[in-house]
């Protein structure tokens, strides 16, 4: 059974998960502001290394575009702080450990790695506008390029 993927134009699940340094981040918080949710796989991965570095290479754009910008995986508080450190990374991290985010999302699915089927996180990046609706969705990313695609987007909203 595979969770379905929340449309454009309907409300966010909002969510308040641990993070990165040791606080929380709420989705609804951020409001009037947009939100760039993108979840990804495991902390220091090379697809997922790659994406975050890109996403903090653009963190001033993203702030002028009034865009916060929040990475969701379901590694620990602890393995992220130690990703953030080793590579210089400025997004915010949160920690969906239990898992209900990315269901809620419709990320946690079944995939296939070497003729093995396993449940995992599915690559995919969400623009949330100010009023908290799913303005965009980027459902199975691809990593290069993929960070300046989701700015462009978030400055034209």
């Amino acid at each position: 059974m595979t969770a379905q993927i929340p449309e454009v134009g309907t409300p966010a699940p909002d969510f308040t998960l641990p993070r990165d340094g040791g606080d929380s981040v709420t989705l609804s918080a951020f409001r009037p502001g947009k939100v760039v949710l993108y979840f990804y796989p495991k902390d220091d991965t090379p697809g997922c290394t790659l994406e975050a570095q890109d996403f903090t290479a653009r963190a001033a754009d993203f702030a002028a575009a009034d865009t916060t910008v929040i990475g969701i995986s379901k590694d620990s508080v602890k393995a992220h702080d130690k990703f953030c450190k080793k590579h210089g990374l400025s997004v915010i991290l949160a920690s969906d450990e239990e898992g209900q985010t990315c269901e809620d999302y419709g990320v946690w699915a079944e995939k296939s790695m070497y003729g093995k089927t396993y449940m995992g996180i599915t690559r995919a990046t969400f623009l949330i506008d100010g009023t908290g609706k799913i303005a965009q969705v980027w459902p199975k990313v691809s990593v290069k390029g993929h960070a300046d695609e989701v700015l462009a987007a978030a400055q034209a909203l």
